[in-house]
């Protein structure tokens, strides 16, 4: 019952977030028209890659910025985080659609947990909307540097969270923990570091059974994000040409995933991903710390080349 609601809710968000998006670009469409034909191919290409790679767990907001760079796509650095959001908030919607099942899980955990990172987003997106570049700079690099962190400590390989925990849901004070934890957790994916990697672990580590995270994960992004994405929206710190062009072909990578490779092994990509978010985090928070004023952000090409070769 809780999933068949949960789903009628993802398909309303999707289409109130995809009509208040498009009023918003069709009043500003000089500004798509400013952009040239390859800079829109390029963050096209971005928002396939980095949601087809979502949709198999490995997260996108780390990846998407690293390919900015990469790719040498220019987007004011304050307007990252607020791009971020606005952009993938109909794959994400999509990926619920898509990929939410009945896996197991305590209605009441669920819907605690969703409703607080949802909250966490929407304040949130108002400090970060208001920061200034330095600023910005310098919280994305911490939150993409602990969101490594959270994914190498977490990855299958090191072992360190097995499938043990029998639990669909907690309460007392586990579910007031996950609750706090998932509200900050939402707060942060407003400035860029993503959500589904912390959430497993926390999950884990309050004695949940770790699948039992996927709806939770999947469920608070879907709703967090287009709440976060209106709330940029509304203050004007996107990049709309970023945010038409992800959100279109990111849903076509979502489709991708879900029909072609609903069971890849990945672990060995997030390995080398890990490394790129890493290298990413680090060259933002010197950017934060230099005199320098850039309007993009610049890493090397090669070794997200060498990362993405491997998909």
């Amino acid at each position: 019952m809780i999933i068949s609601i949960l789903k009628g809710l993802y398909y309303a968000y999707f289409v109130g977030y995809a009509g208040y998006l498009g009023a918003d670009v069709s009043k500003h469409k000089e500004d798509l028209k400013k952009v040239s034909s390859i800079d829109k191919a390029k963050e096209s290409f971005i928002g396939f890659l980095a949601n087809f790679g979502d949709s198999l767990g490995i997260g996108s907001f780390g990846n998407i910025v690293a390919l900015f760079g990469a790719l040498k796509v220019k987007i004011n650095d304050k307007l990252i985080p607020g791009t971020l959001n606005a952009s993938c908030s109909l794959p994400t919607l999509l990926e619920a659609i898509l990929f939410t099942s009945a896996i197991e899980v305590d209605p009441l955990t669920l819907v605690l947990m969703i409703a607080s990172a949802t909250i966490g987003s929407y304040i949130g997106a108002g400090i970060i909307a208001k920061m200034d570049e330095k600023k910005v700079q310098f919280v994305m690099g911490v939150a993409l540097f602990i969101a490594a962190t959270v994914m190498l400590v977490t990855h299958p390989y090191l072992g360190l969270f097995e499938m043990e925990n029998t639990a669909i849901g907690i309460s007392g004070w586990r579910l007031i923990v996950a609750v706090i934890g998932n509200f900050i957790l939402g707060v942060l994916m407003c400035a860029g570091v993503g959500l589904y990697a912390p959430c497993m672990a926390m999950v884990s580590l309050l004695g949940m059974n770790i699948k039992s995270a996927f709806p939770i994960m999947m469920g608070s992004c879907a709703i967090l994000m287009p709440t976060a994405g209106i709330r940029f929206i509304k203050e004007k710190a996107y990049d709309r040409t970023a945010a038409v062009f992800i959100n279109i072909f990111g849903c076509l990578g979502v489709l991708g995933a879900y029909f072609g490779v609903k069971n890849a092994n990945i672990d060995a990509l997030k390995i080398l991903i890990i490394l790129v978010i890493f290298y990413t985090a680090i060259t933002m928070i010197r950017k934060s710390k230099s005199p320098k004023e850039e309007d993009s952000f610049v890493i090397d090409p090669e070794i997200t080349q060498e990362v993405y070769s491997a998909n």
